[in-house]
Order: C-alpha cells, then sequence, then structure tokens
C-alpha cells in the first residue's frame, strides 16, 4: 500500500515537472514568435516605404507595366481558378438568374429616365473609355447627347460632323466619356500647348491635370509621349464658335462675384474672386476659381483653423481648412501664403491667405471644397 502511494506521488511528481516544463516552452515560444513576427514586419514596413517612396518619386512612369502585369495575373488567376468556380456555383448562379428577372423588366420598364438619372454615374465608372453607339431607328444627335449625359457638341466633335450633318440607323459615332475633346499628343506638345489649341487658357488647363485617366511620363511635370492620347474636358476644336450652353453645366469660364459677396442661401460668402477655370463633376467635387492677379483669400464662414500649411508636400499644396462647428468644413487649397494657424478662431471674411499655384497645379488659382458631414459637395449649391 505505501508501495502505491509513493508511485502516484511519483507520477504525480512527475506530471506537475512536465506540465511546468510545458509551460516554460510555450512562453518561450511565444516570446521567441513576437521577435521572429517585429523582424518580419520591420523588414516589410521598410521595403513598402522604399516601394512608395520609389513609386512617389517616379509616379506615372509605371503605370503601363503595373496594368500589363495586372492583367496577366488577372488572367491567369480566372484561367487555372475560373472553371472551379463556375462549377461548383452552377446551382446557386441558376437560382440567382431566374430571380433577377423581374428585376430586370422593372428596369426596362423605366429606361427612358434611366439613362438620364444615371448619366453621371455612366461617365464616372467607364474608366474613361471611348465607347461605340449603334445609332437606333429614330434617335438623333440630341438624344444620343443627353443619353450619355454630354452636350451634343461633345458628339458632333468626336465624329467629325457639323449641325447640319444627318446619321442613319446602324451608324456607328464614338461616344466620349466627358464633354470636351479628345487629343492624340505629337512631339514637341505640352499641356499648356494642347489647352491652348483648344481654347484653355491660364489655369484652366488645370482640367486636363485633373482628369483622372490621363496618364502623364512625371506627375510633377506633365511630361507626354508622343502617340498618346489625352482628353481635354471643356476644350473645343480650334474652328468651333463659342457656344452659349457651353458654360451651362459646370459654370466653366463665368465670372464670379467679388471676394466676400454674401451667397443667396446666406450659407458661406465667396471666398475668391475671378473666373470659373474648373467647375464641380464627378472626379472634381470642389469648383476652382482662378484671378491671373491672385489675390485674398477669404474665410467662407467662421470657425477654427484645423489645417494650415503644406502638411504632405504635394496634391494640395498650400491648403486651409476650417471647421465651422456646424457639420460643415471648408478647405482653401494651392495658396501662396498662409496667414492663418491652426487652432486659430476666424470670422467670415477674414483673410486666411493669398491665391497661388503650389501642389499639383498648373496656374494661379484657388480650389474650393465644402463638406458636409465629412461628403463633398457641391459649392454651388450653396454659393449661389
Amino acid at each position: 500500500m505505501w508501495n502505491r502511494d509513493l508511485y502516484h506521488q511519483r507520477q504525480q511528481g512527475k506530471l506537475q515537472f512536465l506540465i511546468k516544463d510545458l509551460q516554460s516552452f510555450l512562453r518561450f515560444l511565444r516570446s521567441y514568435g513576437k521577435i521572429r513576427l517585429y523582424v518580419i514586419f520591420d523588414f516589410f514596413e521598410k521595403l513598402k516605404d522604399a516601394l512608395v517612396s520609389v513609386l512617389h518619386q517616379k509616379r506615372g512612369k509605371y503605370t503601363r507595366p503595373f496594368l500589363h502585369f495586372g492583367t496577366i495575373a488577372l488572367s491567369f488567376f480566372m484561367v487555372i481558378f475560373g472553371p472551379r468556380i463556375l462549377n461548383s456555383n452552377d446551382e446557386t448562379m441558376d437560382s440567382q438568374l431566374v430571380l433577377a428577372t423581374p428585376i430586370l423588366a422593372v428596369s426596362t420598364a423605366t429606361a427612358p429616365d434611366f439613362y438620364t438619372y444615371q448619366a453621371e454615374e455612366v461617365r464616372q465608372y467607364r474608366g474613361g473609355e471611348i465607347i461605340t453607339h449603334v445609332v437606333e431607328e429614330g434617335e438623333t444627335i440630341s438624344d444620343i447627347a443627353e443619353r450619355y449625359g454630354l452636350r451634343k457638341e461633345t458628339i458632333l466633335w468626336a465624329n467629325n460632323l457639323t449641325e447640319k450633318s444627318t446619321i442613319k440607323p446602324g451608324q456607328s459615332l464614338e461616344i466620349l466619356p466627358v464633354d470636351g475633346v479628345r487629343h492624340k499628343v505629337v512631339r514637341g506638345d505640352t499641356i499648356y500647348s494642347i489647352g491652348k489649341k483648344y481654347g484653355l487658357t491660364g489655369s484652366q488647363v488645370q482640367m486636363i491635370v485633373d482628369y483622372p485617366f490621363n496618364e502623364f511620363l512625371n506627375d510633377e511635370t506633365f511630361d507626354l509621349v508622343a502617340g498618346q492620347y489625352l482628353m481635354v474636358p471643356e476644350g473645343r476644336p480650334p474652328t468651333a464658335a463659342v457656344s452659349p450652353i457651353a458654360t451651362s453645366r459646370s459654370n466653366f469660364g463665368v465670372l464670379t462675384p467679388d471676394a466676400g459677396t454674401v451667397s443667396a442661401t446666406g450659407s458661406f460668402i465667396w471666398p475668391a474672386s475671378g473666373g470659373i477655370s474648373q467647375g464641380y463633376s464627378f472626379y472634381h467635387k470642389a469648383i476652382d476659381i482662378s484671378n491671373g492677379a491672385g489675390g485674398a483669400i477669404l474665410a467662407a464662414d467662421a470657425g477654427v483653423v484645423a489645417v494650415a500649411g503644406w502638411v504632405d508636400g504635394y496634391g494640395y499644396g498650400n491648403r486651409v481648412m476650417i471647421d465651422h462647428g456646424n457639420g460643415f468644413v471648408t478647405l482653401y487649397a494651392h495658396l501662396s501664403v498662409v496667414q492663418v494657424r491652426v487652432g486659430q478662431r476666424v470670422g467670415r471674411g477674414d483673410v486666411i491667405g493669398q491665391m497661388g499655384s503650389t501642389g499639383r497645379s498648373t496656374g494661379t488659382h484657388l480650389h474650393f471644397e465644402i463638406r458636409q458631414g465629412g461628403a463633398l459637395q457641391n459649392p454651388f449649391n450653396f454659393l449661389r
């Protein structure tokens, strides 16, 4: 009996020792794992920073290689895994198609209003591509323009047509993604010479730079390659007359009231005076006010300065952001001089800086944004 108890005690002692040994090993493994993970993540961060630095300095240069690599990788993925995904989801897809039929029928029933309502989204999600439209029986240029949310002139210019031209069923027309013209770059072209050719002057050339599907060899100097194509938003052929409707959509070219003028809504005052060199669009959720003489930039409403200066080295350049304390924040970018500091309380109409061309800019202008609850709004809705 005594021997049996001694035996059990020894076994329990061994078990306790084993447990302590295992706990010690797990603590060591945990510590070792932390160290190794730290080393790996530290290496990853350094590699990422180096890559980001190179891409930032050379952004635009590697766009095509990345697109080509991405296309090849996507094609490889679809060839290898596509059949498996399709086979495993046949039943699910069949049921979804059955359920989708009534929904498609409803959409078709409201088709006349769909294109007008979705015109902005059509331009936004086409990825800057030019599409081909086949003319249907009874369609006119105006009908097609309204369908794609474009001006009639844009379609005429893109297809070498005039006001007197007629179109026929079955005829193919090129549809540009935005209003303006498409230009093929030749040796010696710059964004400034291209802008001048199509009626854009001074800081209006900013529209070529801001259009998100235009590519440049260098995103700071806007270098071009002969043979590439550029969209010139709001541009017009040299032989085209200026049309009164050419400014009706984006207020492009319209002169602003004097700086400090109270808007009709009473929400804000005009922060600067000059001309509208770029209006609000899906890719430019702001307005640009240009003035060759520069001038003071005024706070559109009272508030507290949240950002002041050139905080990231590019993009907006010198900018000021004012939190108005009522859900609204305004941003004033590309300033030559910032005359306020973070935390400073400003009143409506106070001078906060001077109009300039810092950051990603092609000429002296103010880039003005209004944000409500964090969402960018059309400033014209508040300044008219």
